[in-house]
């Protein structure tokens, strides 16, 4: 297996991990009371601004919330998947195998994560998915060691693509990145656009990674004559779709662009005379509540000035639960059986600053509300980042796909 430096650990912290004897790395044995988090998320790519370091940064601002509580001690590591299955498949067995992680975070890119749940799975360790998308994480492929944090494919397509049909939008035609994620999310919210009596004129798939250029795909999307052209990405296609768009003059000509996936960091990127009136799905803003703003006020000098995304917010709820269960359970206990741990977090209530009260299924998925928001006008907007206003919330228990409906061997019918 040969991986370069960046890919392998990010950061002094991870480089920190590695003891040494003789100039040599040696295993990592299990220390007591420490537990080891790994962060492996897109350092450098298309996800790094709502991922990457500041899912890092959010991690960390769990384990300084949490304290020193029963003795317990935490080392969190870092690492780029580079959105490659095989490198993040490759750095999840190294850090389990040879550096004693017990807990994988974030992971976005809907292909690594499917890649990582397995592996943590054959090793009886625990995943907490805050980045990636697909439902089937929960379904299919669906495991007793992972849980899946913070939104997926069905909530963006029940929230943005529903709210889109119920306004006019009734034909679509899909720009869709070529991976797990985009399928997913092309698969769920045609089914929500058919369902209500819609129709999906087309679609063209794109390369992941691989382009910046979506001019031609728009022209198809366009001369479909489809009311919506839905944007099935994520990240720096996104951005890049939108603002491509908007050069075209797409949007005047009376079509409207459904961004499926957006973050807070791709409106900051785009600019609010670009993106106003985009409507986007998020279960975190950090001027929702006192609790978001609170934890956005901690973390923030951290973050080079941003704000976090849904996604970093995620790291930040899902680490914070699960000392509170190693703590519950004893480190030990925690350390020796991930399944057993992850049961352990179902049981538990969830409650954090990131997402308020919630819970865990049978089939790992989070359970929290989700919100729908429009960007606003520049003449809207009364302060930096000050981007969203709200245009319905989703209860938690309707939020994402019914517990029955996902085909997860879990789940006992």
């Amino acid at each position: 297996m040969t991986l370069d430096r960046r890919s392998l650990l990010t950061g002094a912290a991870a480089a920190a991990a590695l003891p040494m004897l003789g100039g040599l790395p040696r295993p990592a044995r299990a220390q007591g009371n420490t537990l080891k988090i790994g962060v492996l998320t897109d350092m450098s790519g298309l996800y790094r601004d709502l991922a990457g370091p500041g899912s890092v940064a959010c991690a960390r601002q769990a384990v300084q919330d949490f304290g020193n509580q029963a003795g317990l001690t935490v080392e969190i590591l870092s690492a780029d998947h580079q959105n490659k299955p095989d490198v993040g498949s490759n750095i999840a067995r190294q850090w389990i195998d040879r550096d004693g992680v017990d807990v994988i975070l974030d992971v976005p890119t809907s292909s690594v994560a499917l890649a990582v749940n397995g592996v943590v799975r054959e090793k009886n360790k625990v995943f907490l998915d805050s980045g990636a998308a697909t439902t089937d994480l929960t379904g299919p492929q669906c495991s007793p060691n992972t849980v899946h944090w913070t939104y997926d494919t069905f909530m963006l397509s029940r929230s943005t693509g529903g709210a889109m049909v119920k306004a006019g939008g009734d034909t679509w035609f899909f720009i869709t990145a070529d991976y797990a994620f985009g399928h997913a999310l092309e698969r769920d919210t045609g089914n929500f656009v058919k369902a209500q009596g819609g129709r999906v004129l087309g679609q063209v798939r794109t390369p992941f990674p691989g382009t910046s250029d979506f001019s031609s795909y728009l022209v198809q999307a366009q001369a479909s004559r489809a009311k919506v052209i839905g944007l099935a990405n994520a990240g720096g296609d996104t951005i890049n779709c939108v603002k491509q768009a908007a050069e075209f003059g797409i949007t005047r000509r009376g079509t409207k662009l459904a961004a499926l996936l957006m973050f807070i960091s791709d409106v900051h990127a785009l600019g609010l005379q670009t993106a106003q009136g985009l409507v986007c799905t998020e279960s975190f803003y950090w001027d929702l509540n006192d609790r978001t703003r609170a934890l956005t006020d901690r973390v923030r000098p951290q973050m080079n000035g941003a704000m976090p995304t849904m996604v970093q917010a995620g790291c930040y709820s899902a680490v914070l639960h699960y000392l509170k269960t190693a703590r519950d359970m004893g480190v030990a206990a925690a350390k020796a059986d991930g399944a057993a741990t992850v049961a352990r977090m179902k049981a538990m209530p969830t409650d954090d600053d990131a997402f308020g009260q919630g819970s865990i299924r049978a089939d790992g998925r989070k359970i929290h509300p989700s919100y729908l928001f429009e960007v606003k006008a520049p003449a809207e907007s009364h302060a930096p980042w000050d981007y969203y206003k709200l245009l319905q919330t989703t209860p938690a228990e309707e939020a994402f796909r019914p517990l029955n409906e996902g085909g997860c061997p879990l789940v006992r019918s």
